[in-house]
């Protein structure tokens, strides 16, 4: 029986991904082991949207040499479909699957022998038409779904739809079914997960459904307890959709919606569809109506084009937004995107320091939301990770709080009195709680 090891760069997707991966090697007869139990198969999944993915590609096959000199090293992901021959030139590196071909590598592969010379199987993202359902189990407590793949906008910074292709969904009956799946293993809660999620509805290249219809439908399902989105875009999230999540049985409490800029200028340079006004009717929309609501917010600071007084247009909108935590991401060059031939170049210094300014915010913004809650009851779903004999896990708004651990709390929904806040910025529990009443 051989072993096979796994890691992921990237996103919740790309994780979603590797465990369907995972979960293929075992059904054909491989054995799952960690990244360090000498594997005799290596499986890196990457991604194109962080820095310096060619860096972190070749320091993790390097790091897997180490724990297995011999072992067949395998490359997928956003990365491998972009740069192919690139990665086939890392030394150490077996095998290059493209976007179309990583859930075909184990037919594709054969007996993972290594050869002369690395395999590179990528075809043309225009090929990427398939649809392959994905999710992550055991991995986490809560389980990413993916229900959407590929995008079909043209986002000037943007190499996604180069790595993934066009837009394209899974049916709504297929989720269901995937769904009762999981919920037979325990998991209370599903994160819904896509490339650009918001544009669900997409099947065999026609618009067959939509968003608001698959949450409506997931929302009767039982044994699930809990419904989280993941990412969605400003102007796919519609007054329904608020609406449906502000009285929904299972959806919870959270938005996540990319903003990138704060000046409208700055939005057009990015082909974003939308402007700023857009955005802040969205945030007043569900704060009127979901007052509890937690709205995270992705931003890039540094994009070519954007002055100083750009830059403070956008740190002062934020400022001024009902928000509850930002991700912010210091704009870096890709190769055959549109910014490119954008004049007036941010320093890379002066990128670094508007992020440096953006976290802060997003500390501060982060707090006040935390400290809100001190002194109310919250839903808290415990997680398997253990740091320092502490546990953790989110409330229903994602608030994330630590507890002393204790075995039995894992896996489990509990509600608790939100009490502080550590060094950490984690919202602490009343002790009394943190031993459950049997």
């Amino acid at each position: 029986m051989k072993k096979v090891a796994f890691y992921t760069l990237g996103c919740k997707l790309n994780y979603s991904e590797t465990s369907t991966l995972s979960r293929l090697f075992e059904n054909n007869g491989f054995k799952k082991v960690e990244f360090h139990e000498s594997p005799d198969i290596y499986v890196i999944n990457t991604c194109s949207v962080t820095d310096h993915a060619d860096k972190k590609c070749r320091k993790v096959v390097k790091e897997a040499l180490k724990h297995s000199p011999n072992a067949f090293i395998t490359i997928v992901g956003c990365y491998a479909q972009l740069k192919p021959k690139e990665i086939s030139e890392i030394p150490g590196v077996d095998a290059v699957l493209g976007a179309s071909e990583k859930f075909r590598l184990i037919e594709l592969l054969g007996s993972f022998e290594k050869k002369d010379n690395p395999v590179v199987l990528s075809s043309d993202i225009a090929e990427a038409k398939d649809y392959y359902c994905s999710y992550s189990i055991n991995d986490r407590t809560r389980t990413f779904l993916k229900v959407q793949d590929g995008c079909d906008y043209s986002c000037s910074f943007c190499t996604i739809p180069l790595a993934r292709g066009s837009s394209r969904s899974d049916t709504i009956e297929n989720v269901i079914k995937t769904a009762k799946e999981i919920a037979q293993s325990e998991t209370k809660e599903i994160v819904l997960t896509g490339v650009n999620i918001g544009d669900y509805g997409i099947i065999q290249g026609k618009r067959d459904t939509s968003f608001l219809e698959l949450i409506k439908k997931l929302d009767e399902l039982e044994g699930i307890e809990r419904f989280r989105i993941s990412s969605i875009e400003p102007n796919l999230l519609t007054d329904e959709i608020i609406e449906f999540v502000a009285q929904s049985k299972r959806f919870v409490p959270h938005f996540h919606i990319p903003l990138q800029s704060g000046n409208n200028k700055i939005l057009k340079l990015m082909r974003r569809r939308y402007q700023r006004e857009l955005y802040e009717e969205r945030v007043k929309k569900i704060k009127s109506i979901i007052p509890n609501c937690c709205i995270g917010v992705d931003v890039i600071t540094g994009f070519p084009g954007e002055s100083h007084e750009d830059f403070l247009e956008t740190y002062n909108f934020i400022n001024n937004l009902e928000v509850s935590y930002l991700h912010v991401f210091t704009y870096s060059e890709r190769d055959n995107t549109h910014a490119l031939s954008i004049k007036e170049v941010v320093p890379v210094k002066e990128r670094g320091e508007r992020t440096t300014m953006l976290r802060t915010l997003s500390e501060k913004k982060r707090r006040f939301f935390y400290e809100s809650y001190l002194g109310t009851t919250g839903k808290v779903l415990f997680e398997h990770d253990i740091e320092e004999g502490m546990m953790h896990g989110f409330t229903e708004n994602y608030i994330r709080v630590t507890a002393k651990y204790d075995p039995v709390l894992v896996n489990e929904i509990k509600t608790v009195n939100l009490k502080s806040i550590n060094e950490k910025g984690l919202v602490k529990i009343e002790e009394s709680q943190e031993v459950p009443q049997h």
